[in-house]
This record gives structure tokens, C-alpha cells and sequence, in this order.
């Protein structure tokens, strides 16, 4: 019998939890650049929802282009997206 496995939950539909502390964990070891992967990811989840207008969209889209492109000048091989 294969073992089916336990989330706990997904942040932005996407980056899935497999309990409470794994959260925790999350917070606790964030850096730069993985904050910057996780308020695009939470930026493009509330797009989806509806929650922009068509120029909150366009200001949001611009912003985050500009941010991944400041980190893979920095870094060519991290890729954040």
C-alpha cells in the first residue's frame, strides 16, 4: 500500500506544507532571495483571484521584472522563478 502524502496546506496554491512546523521552518531560514520567490508567488496568486485591477496589475508586473532581473544580474544561476 503506497503511503498517500500529508499537506497540511498549500501557500498561494502552489508551495505546498506538510505541517504546521514546516511553516515555521519556511520563515525561519528565509533569505532575499527566497522572500523575493515568495511575494512574486503571492503577487501571481492574487492576480489570478482578481484581486488587481488592470493597472495595479500593470505597476505589479513591471515591479517584478525589475526585481528578477536585479537578482540574476547578481546571480546568472539562481533562478527564482
Amino acid at each position: 500500500m503506497d503511503m498517500e502524502e500529508k499537506i497540511y496546506g498549500k501557500l498561494f496554491n502552489k508551495i505546498i506544507l506538510h505541517d504546521e512546523s514546516h511553516l515555521d521552518v519556511l520563515l525561519d531560514t528565509l533569505d532575499k532571495d527566497r522572500a523575493i520567490y515568495l511575494l512574486v508567488e503571492s503577487v501571481k496568486y492574487c492576480h489570478n483571484m482578481s484581486a488587481f485591477t488592470l493597472g495595479e496589475s500593470e505597476v505589479i508586473s513591471k515591479c517584478i521584472r525589475v526585481l528578477n532581473r536585479e537578482s540574476e544580474d547578481k546571480d546568472p544561476d539562481n533562478d527564482i522563478n
